[in-house]
């Protein structure tokens, strides 16, 4: 069976550089790589380079609950696209493209089976959006 492909994206107000920096460099991705206010992200290590492992530590703010969110790059092209393969096996393509004066970051993953894919839609969103937030305000 093939795997459900989902897609976010948001228009960034921002130039590519900065949005790729935001994007991609540690210091930054720990100041959005959460979905919700309650939950944040305290560690990323990302080693840009086919073979390279991206990693972001994810936890709610009460020690409740967290993960390691981490995947290991088969192509890396700055300033344009990002893919990388999950631990699970399901792959990731991030594309950046300036439309309009702006940077449209789109991501398509594929689906996992344990939550529906309306809310696994939900969630990549809303830290998309929390990206373009920090992007758009720094």
């Amino acid at each position: 069976m093939e795997n459900i492909k989902i897609t976010v994206e948001a228009d960034i107000a921002a130039d590519l550089q900065k949005v790729w920096d935001c994007y991609t460099q540690p210091d930054h991705i720990t100041q959005w790589n959460f979905a919700a206010d309650s939950w944040c992200c305290p560690k990323a290590e990302n080693d840009l380079r086919p073979g390279g492992k991206y990693s972001a530590r994810m936890e709610a703010k009460d020690g409740s609950f967290g993960f390691d969110f981490e995947g290991i790059y088969d192509e890396v092209v700055p300033l344009k696209k990002l893919s990388y393969t999950l631990g699970d096996g399901r792959k990731v393509i991030t594309t950046f493209e300036v439309l309009d004066g702006n940077c449209n970051v789109s991501t398509i993953f594929d689906a996992e089976t344990v939550n529906s894919v309306d809310l696994q839609k939900q969630g990549w969103q809303a830290i998309l959006d929390n990206f373009k937030k920090y992007t758009e305000s720094n």
